[in-house]
Parts: C-alpha cells; sequence; structure tokens
C-alpha cells in the first residue's frame, strides 16, 4: 500500500507524546538499569517530568526559538530535557557525550545556546577553562542531583517552574508551527567542525509517519538505547518514535554493558552500527572455531541451511519441503538457544546503517536465523532514506527508496535525493546549504547506483575518492568494509591519493586475536608482527586482491600495536573512522611503505 502523507495531518513531537502518555498512564514508558534489575517508570511519571522540566525552562527565561544544548550518555534525563525544550518552542541540540571540551565548546558557540543539560560532575569540568567561548549559555542544569557550584541540581530544577506555567506550556506546544526548527543535529564531523543540522517539526513529524509505515511500532515493543542520542538515528527512535508510537524504552547503562543489556531486554526492534553487527559475528565465530566432535559439525550444518533458506526467501522462491524441514530442525537445535543467548530471540526487526557493512556479514548472521537488514540514511534526510524490509531484501544493498522519497543518480554517481523530510539547512550556513541543497535536490556527497529493481548499493563518498599517480579512481569504502568482514581485522585503512599503488594500515580485533593465538599455540602477549599473525594477514589480504581490479589491490600494509578510537580522535561517536585525522596520525607509517616501492 503506497504511503499517503495526506491521511497524517501535522502533529508535532510534544503534541504526540503527551496524547501517548494519557493512553495509558499507568504502563511503563521507560526503564534504566538498576544495581539488579531494570527500574520502570510509568507514562504519568514521564509525562509529569517533561511538564516540569518544561516549566523550569521557562522559569529560566527560554524562549521560542532559543536552543537548549544536551551533553551525556542516553539517560530518561536526556530525553526529558529534549522533549522539554520542544515543548516550550526551544530547539533541543544534542551534543555527543565522547566530546572534548573544545568541541564541546564550538557547539555551544555555535549554537548560542542559553541552556545545558549536563549528566554528571564530569562532563561539566569539560567547560573549565573554555572562558568566552561558550557563546550565550546562562545557566547549567545536571541530570542528577550531584551538582557543582554554579550548577543547578535535576530535583531543584524541575521545582523550578511553578504549576501555573502549566498554562503557558500548554500555549507554546500549541503555537508550534510545521515549519519551526525541532531539532538541530551536529554532524559528527569526519573532517573540519561540523555544521548544524537543522530539522523543522514538519519533517520529524513526517519522518515518523514513514518509519511506522516501514515498520509499525506499537506499545508491545522493546527499543534498547545505547547509541549516542545526539544522532539522528537514536534520537528518532528513542525521542520521537518513543513519543509518537510508545514502545518501551531501555536506556543502556553503557556501550560495553551492551551484550549485558540484550538478553535482559531481549528487543523487539533493534538498530545497531555495522561494529555491533561485526562484533556480534566474531564472537560467534570465535564459538564455532573452537567447538570440535557432533556439536561443530551441527553448528555448520545449522548455518548452512541458514543460508540457503534466507537466500532463497530473499530471492522469493519457495524454499521446499526438504530445506523447510532442515530449517526447523536447525531452529529448534541450534538457531533458537542462541538468538535466546545473544538476546534477540523475540526481535521482529533486525537493522543495520550510519555507516557501510560487508556484506559478508550479513550472509553469516543469516546462517544464525538473524536478517540484519540494512538501510541508509543521514541526519540531512531526518534518518531513513532507503531500506530493506522484510520480503524486500537485497543484501550488499542499502534498499529501495522509502515512501515518498526519490532518488536520481547524477553523472559522477553522486546520490541526489528529494524528500518532504529534507533538512531546512544548515543552521547559520547559507553558503554550505546552498552547495548541498540545489533545487530542491539534496546532494548527498555519496556515490552508488540503481539496479533494475530500484534498489540503491552505496560504492563511497565523493570526498574519500583515491586518485591514484596514474590516474585511476578508487572508493576506499568497499575495500574496507569487506577487510572488516575478516575476523582478525578490527579495521582497515587505504591510503593512496596520487601515489603509485594503494597501501592499508590494519589494527586488530583484540577477541579474534586471543582465539587466534590459542589456536596456533602463541602466548598472550604475542606482538602483533608475528610472522603467523603477519602470514595470516597477508592471505587475506591476498584474497581481497584477488577480488578486485589490479589497481585497487594493497600492495603493502602495516600493522599497528594500538586501537583506533572515539577517544584518540580516529573514530565518530557512532564507530565510524575519520579518515583525516588516522592518515594525520599515521602520515609517517604510510609514507614507510612507499620508501622502497614494491618489489
Amino acid at each position: 500500500m503506497p504511503y499517503d502523507n495526506a491521511a497524517d495531518p501535522f502533529l508535532s513531537t510534544p503534541q504526540r507524546f503527551f496524547t501517548t502518555a494519557a493512553l495509558s498512564p499507568n504502563s511503563p514508558a521507560y526503564f534504566i538499569r538498576g544495581e539488579t534489575n531494570w527500574e520502570p517508570s510509568s507514562w504519568a511519571k514521564f509525562a509529569d517530568e517533561v511538564r516540569r522540566a518544561a516549566r523550569g525552562l521557562i522559569a529560566l527565561g527560554v524562549q521560542p526559538g532559543d536552543r537548549v544544548s544536551i551533553l551525556g550518555y542516553n539517560r530518561p534525563e536526556w530525553v526529558i530535557a529534549d522533549l522539554a525544550a520542544m515543548s516550550v518552542g526551544a530547539i533541543p541540540v544534542g551534543i555527543y557525550f565522547s566530546s572534548a571540551p573544545s568541541e564541546i565548546a564550538f557547539v555551544l558557540s555555535d549554537s548560542q545556546s542559553v541552556v545545558l543539560f549536563a549528566e554528571n560532575p564530569a562532563q561539566h569540568a569539560k567547560l573549565a577553562g573554555q572562558g568566552n567561548r561558550l557563546g550565550a549559555l546562562k545557566h547549567v542544569v545536571m541530570m542528577s542531583d550531584d551538582a557543582p557550584d554554579d550548577t543547578i541540581g535535576w530535583s531543584d530544577f524541575l521545582q523550578t517552574g511553578a504549576p501555573e506555567l502549566d498554562a503557558e506550556v500548554e500555549s507554546r506546544i500549541a503555537a508550534i508551527k510545521p515549519s519551526d526548527a525541532g531539532t538541530w543535529l551536529y554532524t559528527s564531523g569526519t573532517t573540519g567542525n561540523p555544521k548544524a543540522v537543522e530539522l523543522s517539526h514538519a519533517a520529524l513529524s513526517h519522518c515518523l509517519a514513514i518509519m511506522r509505515h516501514a515498520v509499525p511500532y506499537d506499545r508491545s515493543d522493546r527499543l534498547l538505547s545505547y547509541l549516542p542520542l545526539a544522532h539522528i538515528a537514536e534520537k528518532m527512535l528513542s525521542v520521537h518514535v518513543l513519543a509518537a508510537y510508545g514502545p518501551q524504552i531501555y536506556f543502556a547503562r553503557s556501550v560495553p554493558e551492551l551484550a549485558q543489556h540484550l538478553p535482559e531486554v531481549r528487543p523487539t526492534v533493534f538498530f545497531g552500527v555495522p561494529r555491533v553487527w561485526e562484533k556480534l559475528s566474531g564472537a560467534v565465530r570465535a564459538k564455532l572455531a573452537a567447538a570440535t566432535g557432533a556439536k561443530a559439525q551441527i553448528a555448520a550444518w545449522a548455518q548452512r541451511t541458514g543460508i540457503a533458506w534466507h537466500a532463497a526467501t530473499r530471492a522469493g522462491k519457495p524454499p521446499g519441503a526438504r530445506l523447510t524441514l532442515q530449517y526447523r530442525l536447525a531452529h529448534r537445535l541450534v538457531f533458537a538457544p542462541a538468538k535466546a543467548a545473544i538476546g534477540l530471540d523475540q526481535a521482529r526487526i533486525l537493522m543495520s546503517g550510519a555507516a557501510p557493512i560487508a556484506p559478508e556479514i550479513l550472509e553469516f548472521l543469516s546462517g544464525l536465523d538473524l536478517v540484519v537488514l540494512e538501510l541508509y540514511g543521514q541526519s540531512e534526510t531526518c534518518g531513513p532514506t532507503t531500506s530493506n524490509l522484510p520480503g524486500a531484501n537485497k543484501i550488499g544493498s542499502v534498499g529501495r527508496p522509502m515512501h515518498g522519497t526519490e532518488l536520481k543518480i547524477a553523472p559522477d554517481g553522486e546520490i541526489l535525493v528529494h524528500d518532504a523530510k529534507l533538512f531546512t539547512g544548515y543552521a547559520g550556513r547559507p553558503d554550505a546549504t546552498a552547495e548541498t541543497l540545489i533545487n530542491g535536490w539534496l546532494h548527498s556527497g555519496d556515490l552508488g547506483h540503481l539496479d533494475d529493481d530500484g534498489y540503491l548499493y552505496i560504492t563511497g563518498r565523493k570526498k574519500d575518492l583515491i586518485i591514484t599517480a596514474g590516474g585511476k579512481n578508487i572508493s576506499p569504502a568497499p575495500i574496507e568494509s569487506a577487510a572488516e568482514a575478516i575476523p582478525l581485522i578490527e579495521h582497515l585503512v587505504i591510503y593512496g591519493d596520487r601515489k603509485p599503488y594503494l597501501t592499508a594500515i590494519i589494527t586488530l580485533n583484540p577477541d579474534a586475536l586471543a582465539t587466534f593465538l590459542t589456536t596456533h599455540n602463541l602466548p598472550p602477549g604475542t606482538p602483533h608482527t608475528h610472522p603467523a599473525i603477519q602470514t595470516e594477514l597477508q592471505h587475506h589480504i591476498d584474497t581481497l586482491n584477488a577480488e578486485n581490479a589490479r589497481v585497487a589491490a594493497i600492495r603493502k600494509f602495516t600493522t599497528l600495536p594500538t586501537r583506533f578510537t572515539v577517544e584518540s580522535g580516529e573514530l565518530t561517536p557512532t564507530l565510524k573512522i575519520k579518515r583525516a585525522a588516522i592518515v594525520a596520525h599515521h602520515q609517517a607509517t604510510f609514507d614507510a611503505m612507499y620508501e622502497t616501492g614494491v618489489g
């Protein structure tokens, strides 16, 4: 059934939120992880917290159109602050919890935020020494009662606004217009300072309707909030989908605890960035490698069965009686207990986005009966632009355009998007907006092509294209993505602009490395330069090279002793590589690989 936007009149997220809360006031809305279990809070309590926070912002002098920044890891207070800011006509601005002091100061100054919500004293301490770089900031509200001097504790903040201000809150919600800015999202900034993507309330409302058309969320759903709330994907799920459709939200304590949280929560809808799926597949591969005898044979048979079953269903072919019987047996013996142990046994939708994922990872996971649907989008499109869906899924593609979205491919291969949920522009950056939004079409900066069935395939980023000394254009992303499907490799970054051949630096997956050392009778702590490790890597690089044109072959590589991290500035908060930073940090390593040429 085609999506009819006319059937969905405009409703702002605050309007949707208070309507949703009133429908089931005593049902659980969100959960936080206590010492021993998950502790629920009702929709009535949730709505009261948002209303009191909105009154508090009015009492602090926040006006419609003012910016309110939120800095911290995922927690109820983050979402409450966001919803409260929208409710008073202000514009919530998320700041990545991993941001350095200078990055926080930049966002506060660029946005001219008048209020900052800070998670804890450690985040607040990042403001020290920033002097007059904090723009128009007037108040810092803590998301707990641990409040340093010159800040307002959470409980005190909720008491700031008198109940009489409820009428003002209602008036401001009613005054929200579709064209009003609903949020600013600062791009994670793989190069240079980030830009503020401005999304209108109309774009957010349109996106919500489209998302529900693709995935019909309801109150029985359970979502696990763990990716940065400053990112469009998590923000849409943990703020806007929550407000509009009422699924239960479980707030993770940290990303490293995700593996513990999953079997406790058993989410029904789960979105993961590629690194999450890579780590999951790597952990399963390690267990399969350690299995012996009949157990290993059954696991291998089940995986072959799962891959065959899902390949048939993706192709629209009946699996046949024999394969169906094998699938049912594999489900009982392997798939059901394995998915329960992971915590995804009740998941009806699994998604991957924010960066390319290797098709090999998706196929491997299908062998565990975990069908992960890859999608594509960006902040400028309010999240999803294309998506694979149940019954319409091609591994290797990022799916077909969402309802109401138009795509075309420019002569140079750039993906152009026309959509009712496109961003208004980059706040305060008319020149950048004019370069990106041309005649109503978003110039995405991504390269790709459409197949005969309308599925989109991403081939790289325009700005990442490597032009070799021989004048050949090479997109590194597909090669790097394929390399990261190799268990031993955590990241591989290709270099070679204006060089005679390609080189790469590699970081190792510590879990896969530990398994490798054990199976090769090598002691823990064996150097990363050990010949056995290098031989194994060379074997995989040779395999990669055989699958690509000669000009795209990696002729030399160097293994690094350390990993890329968000803290080092080499990964974005959503775990994408920051190519420019990596090259700058390791320029000497790359240069050394060209000093002697190729033998």
